[in-house]
């Protein structure tokens, strides 16, 4: 007897439907997916261009995300805006993540005590979107970063600490589309990958340095809520060393064994 789908997605860690999904839905989904933070309102063929979709296509989706109270047509500026409704799928989300509200007073601890900036976020395709960043660091504020904000994963620790943490199956798919999407670029970004793994492996956390005068150190952490990824940044002055990644590194994995205690207790009361 065949197994159910349902069997084979808890067997493989892997989401298994035998039924067809929906491509008008996918392609509606899309076309909510190009409002990023900072972009207030886009018009057709700005979204078509941000969707790679012919523009009746995607005039007939904001025709059906307007109906449906999804979008919101700005006659002003002749272009699409997102509705209310967003910010109640974002406030849904945000409520039900127990990790996050166990985690932000040992974040904002560390932060305060150390100014360094602290973030905890999740995969979504091929980024990184940050649940929360307490950003504390001696130099002020290099980038804003709010919840919600997204960043690579290839080329990140955070990225990096998330596939360390991943299932290898799951870890395989998200960098067959990694590979993918980078294309001819890819051959180095999977090197840097490849070192962030054994750096996880045998410390711990890994390091990177994306962003001029930061430099941020990763982990995984696992819940019962799912998979994270935990980081450190602080600011650097040119390239950072191994003496400032080993600090920092400290004070990550000791912030993570503190959150790993605190789930421990949470989940016997």
């Amino acid at each position: 007897m065949a197994k159910s789908t349902r069997a084979l997605t808890h067997e493989s860690q892997v989401y298994v439907r035998s039924t067809a999904g929906s491509q008008s839905l996918e392609r509606g989904l899309s076309i909510l997916r190009a409002f990023r933070h900072g972009v207030g309102v886009l018009s057709n063929s700005e979204l078509a261009e941000r969707v790679q979709l012919p523009r009746p296509t995607v005039s007939r989706l904001t025709r059906s995300l307007v109906d449906a109270g999804f979008l919101i047509y700005d006659f002003e500026a002749r272009s699409y805006r997102l509705a209310p409704v967003c910010l109640t799928l974002a406030l849904s989300f945000r409520s039900s993540e127990a990790t996050l509200e166990m985690a932000l007073p040992h974040m904002r601890a560390l932060a305060e005590g150390r100014r360094v900036n602290v973030g905890l976020a999740v995969a979504d395709r091929s980024e990184m979107v940050y649940l929360d960043s307490v950003r504390l660091s001696r130099l002020g504020i290099f980038r804003r970063l709010s919840p919600g904000s997204r960043i690579p994963i290839a080329q990140t620790s955070l990225g990096c600490a998330y596939l360390a943490g991943m299932a290898p199956v799951q870890r395989r798919l998200l960098l067959d589309r990694l590979k993918r999407e980078h294309g001819a670029s890819w051959p180095p970004l999977k090197a840097h990958v490849e070192r962030s793994l054994e750096s996880i492996s045998e410390r711990g956390f890994c390091g990177a340095q994306w962003a001029a005068g930061m430099a941020a150190v990763a982990t995984p952490l696992q819940t019962a809520s799912g998979l994270y990824a935990l980081n450190v940044s602080f600011p650097v002055a040119e390239t950072v060393t191994a003496a400032e990644l080993r600090t920092h590194g400290e004070l990550l994995l000791d912030l993570k064994k503190k959150l790993l205690a605190t789930a421990a207790m949470a989940a016997v009361t």
